[in-house]
């Protein structure tokens, strides 16, 4: 008779590489989830998912910050932002803002305005913007 399947596994090599697969879907299988679940929340907002954005279209877009930053450049001051919807992410800029209290990293966020396309990717400048509760996701 053949030899039964598990058996065919049990070398140190094979189950090395079993174990690797078992982590790589264990972390992919999580950022899917988390895109996914955030597309929904977006959806549930009545929001425009990122990659559905089309130039000069006026939208609601709904997400997570995920970067805060204050770019160093000459003249007017601006905060930038990577907002993450679970579809993409859109660059959010507040011209002669150097910072807004509770935009930060981790941050629930839904922004409208006018979106553009800067060497391709969505911007949108100087949004209105509604900061979503703190404490989890709702």
């Amino acid at each position: 008779m053949g030899k039964h399947p598990d058996k065919l596994s049990t070398s140190p090599g094979n189950r090395m590489r079993n174990l690797r697969r078992f982590f790589a879907r264990l972390i992919v299988s999580s950022e899917e989830l988390e895109a996914e679940q955030l597309h929904q929340e977006s959806q549930d907002l009545g929001s425009t998912p990122v990659v559905s954005c089309a130039d000069r279209e006026q939208v609601r877009v709904s997400g997570i910050l995920r970067a805060v930053t204050l770019p160093p450049r000459t003249g007017v001051p601006a905060l930038e932002a990577e907002l993450y919807d679970g579809t993409g992410s859109l660059t959010i800029i507040w011209l002669g803002r150097r910072q807004i209290r509770g935009i930060e990293p981790g941050r629930q966020l839904v922004v409208h305005g006018r979106v553009a396309r800067n060497q391709g990717r969505p911007v949108m400048f100087n949004p209105r913007y509604e900061l979503r509760p703190l404490g989890g996701r709702s």
